[in-house]
């Protein structure tokens, strides 16, 4: 097969050379009054890979992104708390873009948990402005504990769904700690 960045023959569909390239830089955004998004990458580096999503092999690119970057930092992370995937729900090809991110995050301290953070609005956001956005909520719905989370979603374009699923649970009784995407839209 051939590279999807290079276009290289690879045993991989981003080689190894390219994922070294495709090293994550951390960056943080406020979304509200002390909760933060952290992101990997800008939404133009990756932005390629992360439209895989909607094709089978979405599974296997997220796969690969997952272990180049959320998978370090929660190597690095020593505090005890859930790893909740933004509605984990599984798509046409038999998986969770999300659910790939949180289980790639498991350690000792960091555990993830599924089908507990869902929407009841099936409604797609991608490439919907922001006014469409407000006007059509997820209308989330959490069934975890009251404990320690953090939330993990693919992409932060406007904000608006990490907001929702923010205040969801803190309604709940959980304590969102932060968010963690791999990409932000907003450069």
């Amino acid at each position: 097969m051939r590279c999807l960045v290079c276009q290289s023959f690879s045993f991989f569909h981003i080689c190894k050379h390219c994922q070294k390239l495709l090293e994550p830089t951390l960056q943080k955004r406020e979304l509200l009054p002390d909760f933060f998004v952290y992101t990997f990458y800008k939404y133009s580096e990756i932005e390629m890979l992360l439209l895989s999503k909607y094709e089978y092999i979405g599974n296997s690119i997220y796969t690969i992104l997952a272990k180049n970057s959320s998978k370090k930092f929660a190597k690095n992370f020593s505090s005890f708390a859930t790893v909740v995937p933004i509605d984990d729900t599984i798509n046409r090809y038999g998986y969770a873009h999300t659910a790939i991110l949180a289980r790639s995050m498991k350690t000792t301290y960091l555990k993830p948990k599924f089908n507990i953070l869902k929407a009841r609005n099936r409604v797609h956001y991608a490439g919907k402005s922001l006014s469409f956005r407000l006007q059509n909520p997820r209308d989330f719905i959490y069934k975890g504990k009251k404990e320690d989370i953090i939330l993990i979603d693919d992409i932060v374009t406007t904000g608006v769904t990490l907001k929702e699923a923010f205040c969801v649970c803190k309604r709940s009784g959980a304590n969102p700690l932060f968010a963690l995407t791999l990409a932000d839209a907003k450069e």
